[in-house]
């Protein structure tokens, strides 16, 4: 019992550690998502112009404000010319957890805020919420249960497990995630009544409806 409870103890003592040291910008990097196929938009989301602005680049200013660095997670020949530092997939083609495990290969930050390319209504209020709470993986949860897997802090240790997960043939976020708790991860769920931060434009018609509030 007592070895069980200093265990727990220097744990415990680790993590709050760490998320003290979190605060600081420096020790944060923001990754933008941008692959996908955008085949029900039927042009690259990414790229798509919104008040002037392209969608990633309104997403990455959202991020901007929190972490040290935001890059973009794609085609570097697509996307370079939006002006931030780009990263290929190393599983190309196998979804959005291949481009978390890029991004986690790729950083030096301890903390990282992995984002989809398409939410624009994404707000400060929630990314210092993810970035305060404790946790290897940190994500937003609906009341309904579902959860929000592409708008998460993953702290780079995650890397080696999201990679076994993807060369175990897994291609669902939440599955990866699952296999990490097993794993004895600490993933933490961010309790969250409003789900619009998180609207996801897939279709002209999901774009149209959010220009027109």
């Amino acid at each position: 019992m007592f070895r069980f409870s200093l265990r727990f103890w220097i744990l415990n003592g680790n993590i709050r550690g760490e998320r003290r040291a979190v605060n600081k910008p420096e020790n944060r990097a923001g990754w933008v998502l941008t692959g996908g196929r955008s085949s029900r938009m039927g042009t690259d989301k990414a790229l798509i112009s919104l008040d002037g602005r392209p969608l990633a680049l309104r997403v990455a200013d959202a991020v901007a404000g929190f972490c040290g660095v935001v890059s973009l997670v794609g085609d570097p020949a697509r996307y370079a010319a939006l002006g931030l530092p780009v990263i290929p997939d190393t599983f190309p083609g196998q979804g959005p957890l291949a481009g978390i495990e890029a991004a986690l290969g790729a950083t030096a930050a301890d903390w990282n805020l992995v984002v989809a390319c398409d939410m624009p209504a994404l707000g400060s209020g929630i990314v210092g919420r993810l970035f305060e709470s404790d946790g290897d993986c940190v994500l937003p949860q609906y009341e309904d249960g579902r959860v929000e897997p592409l708008c998460a802090v993953y702290h780079r240790r995650c890397h080696t497990g999201i990679r076994a997960a993807l060369e175990a043939g897994v291609r669902k976020v939440t599955d990866a995630l699952r296999r990490l708790e097993s794993d004895g991860f600490a993933i933490r769920y961010l309790r969250v009544e409003n789900e619009a931060p998180f609207a996801n434009l897939n279709t002209p018609d999901e774009m149209q409806r959010y220009l027109n509030g």
